[in-house]
């Protein structure tokens, strides 16, 4: 079973973005994007969740089989997609503790109820594996909340979904080596044979902490290199400098 993109296009206010994007991340394995600023990472990881801002032109997008592309983010949530944002958004007057407990409510049978006690046990053991304070439970969702608090919160929530494929858009972004560390705990804490990871990044240093299994290189809207780990030192070493116009992506 895998998430499958092929040779998805896609154009924001008319402009190009994806121009032929080809993937596939099957559960069990952990997948990192590199690449230049504007080659379109963001992009196919909110395509992926359903952001009505772009426009899909052709191409498709499949979840263990099934065409996700007409389904509305609220369905590929519940199908098993999540995506941590690059810019977590603040809810006011919302919980995290609430915020997340609605989550999992929606994603239960008609007329059954989550168990509260056995709600927060797992809730509290989650947040211990992030080393965050219990008195996040009953503050304002990411509301005031420093970059690295932000992205741990991301993680807790992505931890007590357990969704099927897990998209990590920048999660790495702003964070010191403390945080970056909390962070990859709680990510190599959700890595399963049941579970895909997708994960964005500009920086080798996230891998030194999270072992992926390919790296691909993506620029000017398509996939066009791929390889294990030393492709990610690689790129650490020589920039993009090495990409050529039209070459081809390699395994």
């Amino acid at each position: 079973m895998s998430l499958v993109i092929k040779d998805l296009h896609a154009n924001i206010e008319d402009t190009p973005i994806l121009k032929g994007v080809n993937l596939e991340i099957p559960k069990g394995e952990v997948h990192v994007i590199m690449g230049p600023n504007g080659s379109g990472k963001s992009t196919l990881s909110k395509i992926i969740a359903g952001h009505d801002d772009y426009e899909v032109k052709s191409g498709s997008v499949t979840l263990d089989g099934e065409d996700i592309l007409d389904k509305d983010v609220d369905e590929r949530s519940r199908e098993g997609i999540f995506l941590a944002f690059q810019y977590p958004a603040e809810v006011p007057g919302v919980s995290n503790a609430n915020f997340i407990r609605a989550a999992l409510q929606a994603r239960l049978p008609k007329g059954e109820e989550i168990d509260a006690v056995a709600y927060y046990k797992r809730l509290y053991s989650m947040m211990d594996v992030l080393e965050m304070d219990r008195k996040f439970t009953a503050r304002a969702v990411n509301e005031g909340f420093s970059g690295g608090e932000k992205k741990r919160n991301e993680i807790l929530q992505m931890m007590m979904l357990e969704p099927k494929y897990c998209i990590l858009d920048e999660t790495d972004s702003g964070l010191d080596i403390d945080a970056l560390k909390i962070v990859a705990k709680g990510v190599n804490a959700m890595r399963s044979p049941e579970r895909g990871m997708l994960m964005i990044t500009h920086y080798q240093r996230l891998l030194d902490y999270i072992e992926p299994d390919y790296v691909h290189v993506m620029a000017n809207g398509k996939i066009v290199k791929s390889g294990g780990k030393e492709l990610a030192l690689e790129l650490e070493a020589s920039g993009y400098d090495f990409l050529k116009e039209g070459e081809c992506a390699t395994a």
